[in-house]
C-alpha cells in the first residue's frame, strides 16, 4: 500500500511545522539572549535575596519570641528570688536584734549572778565567823558550867583547872 498524495502532504506539513518551529526557537533564544536587559537579571538577584532575608527575618522572630518568654520567666523568677531574700534580711535583722537583746540580758544575768555569788561568799564567811563565835561561846559557856573554867585572878593559880 502505497502512500497517496495526501498522506505525502500531511507527512510534508508535519516535517515543515517541525522544521520551523525548531528554527524559530533557535533564533528566538539567539533574540532573548541578546535583547536581555541585566536590570531583570538584578531584579530576580534582589528577589531571590529578599526570600532568604524574609525566611532568615521569621526565625530570628521565633528565636526573639522564645528568648523573649525566656526572659519574662527569669525575670519573674528573679523577682520572687528578690522577694524571698528580703524576707530572710529581714527575719535576719529580727534575729540579730533578738540577739542583741539576749546578749545585753546575759550579761545583765551574769552581772547579778557575779553580785549574789559575791554576797553569798560574804555571808558564808560572816556566817562562819558567827558560827565559831557562838561555839567559841558555848565551849566557854559549858566550861564555865562545868566548873572546868575558872577566872580567879590569882597569881600562882592557873586560870585554867583540868579535872575538877
Amino acid at each position: 500500500m502505497p502512500f497517496d498524495k495526501t498522506e505525502y502532504l500531511v507527512l510534508i506539513a508535519f516535517l515543515a511545522g517541525w522544521a520551523v518551529a525548531k528554527v524559530s526557537g533557535w533564533i528566538g533564544r539567539r533574540l532573548t539572549t541578546e535583547e536581555r536587559d541585566p536590570r531583570d537579571d538584578r531584579i530576580r538577584s534582589l528577589t531571590a535575596d529578599v526570600r532568604v532575608a524574609q525566611t532568615q527575618a521569621e526565625k530570628v522572630r521565633s528565636q526573639l519570641e522564645e528568648k523573649e518568654k525566656a526572659l519574662t520567666e527569669t525575670q519573674k523568677l528573679i523577682r520572687e528570688r528578690e522577694d524571698t531574700i528580703a524576707g530572710h534580711e529581714g527575719r535576719i535583722e529580727r534575729l540579730r536584734k533578738d540577739l542583741k537583746e539576749s546578749v545585753l540580758k546575759t550579761r545583765e544575768l551574769r552581772a547579778e549572778l557575779t553580785e549574789r555569788a559575791a554576797e553569798q561568799t560574804k555571808s558564808e564567811a560572816l556566817l562562819r565567823e558567827v558560827q565559831t563565835e557562838l561555839s567559841v561561846a558555848r565551849a566557854s559557856t559549858d566550861m564555865l558550867a562545868t566548873g572546868m573554867l575558872d577566872y580567879t585572878t590569882g597569881e600562882d593559880e592557873p586560870a585554867f583547872k583540868a579535872g575538877r
